[in-house]
This record gives structure tokens, sequence and C-alpha cells, in this order.
């Protein structure tokens, strides 16, 4: 490809790919050999089709084609990323995805306790909080958590650092004798599973982006503008070095 355009064009930088989109391989290949890149939203295009609206990858590839002839110098140019920049665009492209997958099964979670016992997401602020996991895990269904004194609930919050670890427990344990429907053995063992089955999926994916806050924060810090935009009104943990980026 790269041949074929310096026959057209002679040099790198007298081509102009106008493109609809900014991320993948064939963009760092064009920013590493010095074309210039042109990326447009892909409603650009949309609003350039006739009113029929009939989309093909030609008509697209035409449409791009009279943009950047006519227009060029109405677009912004993609610059190339230094090399710290790119791991934080990566990096935190790649943890939204991880966030994604984990809000999906959170969810999934929810709907499965729900079915079964559903008493349980009231005991803890999040059911994503390491302590109610393990409670989910150490008393999988009512009637085992039932059999748990007040006590026993007491030293396994104490085990997790609860700041109210004896006060708690007695809330916990009132919630759990607290009048309530019941489902059938059936259910609650076809649920239980399902439940710890995906506990087993959100444990992990909870941890890799823990791990992940921790790399993207240290690049971040690296940046020379890293304390500004962490002092951006609203910008996080997180916010801040999607900002850089």
């Amino acid at each position: 490809m790269k041949d074929k355009l310096l026959q057209i064009a002679g040099k790198p930088e007298a081509v102009a790919c106008i493109i609809e989109t900014k991320h993948g391989l064939l963009i760092q290949f064009l920013l590493e050999e010095g074309f210039r890149v042109y990326p447009v939203n892909p409603k650009v295009v949309d609003r350039r089709r006739k009113p029929s609206g009939a989309k093909s990858d030609p008509l697209d590839a035409r449409l791009l084609a009279e943009l950047g002839r006519t227009d060029v110098h109405h677009l912004r140019q993609l610059k190339p990323d230094s090399e710290l920049i790119q791991a934080l665009k990566i990096l935190t492209r790649d943890q939204d995805t991880l966030i994604r997958e984990s809000t999906r099964v959170t969810n999934r979670l929810i709907a499965c306790l729900k079915e079964y016992y559903p008493v349980a997401l009231e005991l803890f602020s999040k059911p994503t909080l390491p302590v109610a996991l393990d409670f989910l895990k150490l008393y999988p269904t009512l009637e085992v958590a039932q059999q748990a004194s007040v006590p026993e609930l007491a030293a396994f919050l104490k085990e997790h650092k609860h700041p109210k670890p004896n006060q708690t427990a007695i809330e916990i344990y009132k919630k759990l004798h607290s009048p309530q429907l019941k489902a059938s053995p059936v259910v609650t063992r076809a649920k239980a599973r399902l439940m710890l089955a995906l506990i087993s999926q959100l444990e992990p994916l909870l941890e890799q982006i823990k791990e992940y806050d921790k790399e993207i924060q240290r690049l971040f810090k690296l940046h020379s503008d890293s304390k500004l935009f962490a002092s951006l009104p609203g910008a996080g943990l997180r916010l801040a070095p999607r900002l850089l980026a």
C-alpha cells in the first residue's frame, strides 16, 4: 500500500488520508510512515450521501475522497502520539471494556439474587464490594445465612475490617430473619450455583480493573501535564487520564 501511494504522490506528506477512525493498526502505520491522516466522524459521510441513503464501501470511499479534495483545510490533522500517550489511550480504552464487562456480570448477579435471595442485596451498600462477594460465597442461600449467629456474623465482618462489625451484624441478622418470600429448593439450588459462577467471573474482572488503575496512574503521573488535568473540576482517578489521552 505504501509503495502504491508513493507511486501516485511521490512523498508521504503529499498524501491526505481521510478515514472514519483514528484508532487501529492502519492509522498507526500511516502516521509512522509520514502520511497525513484526517479522521472524520462517520456522520459526516452519512450527510453527504444522496437522499436514498444507499451505503457501500466504494461509495463511502469516494465521498471521503471528495471531502479530502474540497474541505481538507477544514479537517483536523491527526498527529502522532508520544509512546506515553499511546499507552494511556490503549490502557484506558481496554479498562473501559473491562468495566463494561464487569457491569454486565454485576447486572446478571443482581438479577440472579432477585430470583432466589433478594435480601442479600440489602445487606451491603454495593453487591460488588469484597465483603459482599465473600458473604455470598460463605452464605450462598438464605437458609445457610439464617444459620449464622450474630457473633459469627460479627466475626466475619471483623475479618473484613468493617468499621462497625457488631452493630452491622445485628442489622444483618434482623434482615435475614425478617418475613420474606422464599424460593423453592429447586430454584434455590440452581440459582445458588449460577450466583457462584457469576462471582467467579466478576472477582478477576474487578481485580484487573484495579490493576489497570495502578498502571494508568503510574503512567499518568509521568506526563508533565498530569497535575493540570488532575486539578480540573470533577477530574478524578479515572477521568483525568482519559482527558489527557
